[in-house]
């Protein structure tokens, strides 16, 4: 019983986990969007700055998903070390935004679409790989 117990918490974590890894994509796919309104639309700076927000806020979801699914399942620690990661990038991509400095801006925001993209990758890979998912052991 006690094993049926872990395996289910471990799997409500990896799916927490995945659905944190799908809206960080997803706001990071916005964010590009968006800049590419910057060039066109008077509404492009308005729509990329509350995006900006809600990447940072999905930034913030993955380190919580990774330590949820890390913490009761007994899993790797590995995804904290990921989405901790991550979250500086997004903190240095916000200070990067703010002081108008597109020429690092734009090249890292584009690495994180493809880190993101690429733990996007590896966690429906792991889904598709067994009855237990286990994003957290890689």
């Amino acid at each position: 019983m006690a094993t049926a117990t872990v395996t289910t918490t471990r799997r409500r974590g990896a799916a927490f986990l995945r659905t944190a890894i799908v809206l960080q994509t997803l706001a990071l796919f916005f964010q590009a969007a968006t800049a590419g309104l910057l060039l066109s639309s008077s509404h492009g700076q308005v729509l990329h700055d509350v995006g900006s927000r809600v990447m940072y806020g999905a930034s913030m979801l993955y380190v919580l998903a990774a330590t949820l699914a890390w913490r009761p399942g007994g899993g790797s620690p590995r995804p904290i070390l990921y989405a901790s990661g991550f979250l500086a990038l997004a903190s240095v991509q916000v200070v990067l935004g703010i002081a108008h400095m597109p020429t690092l801006h734009v090249p890292l925001g584009t690495l994180m679409f493809a880190l993101s993209v690429l733990t996007l990758g590896r966690a429906a890979r792991g889904r598709r790989s067994g009855p237990g998912p286990d994003v957290t052991s890689r």
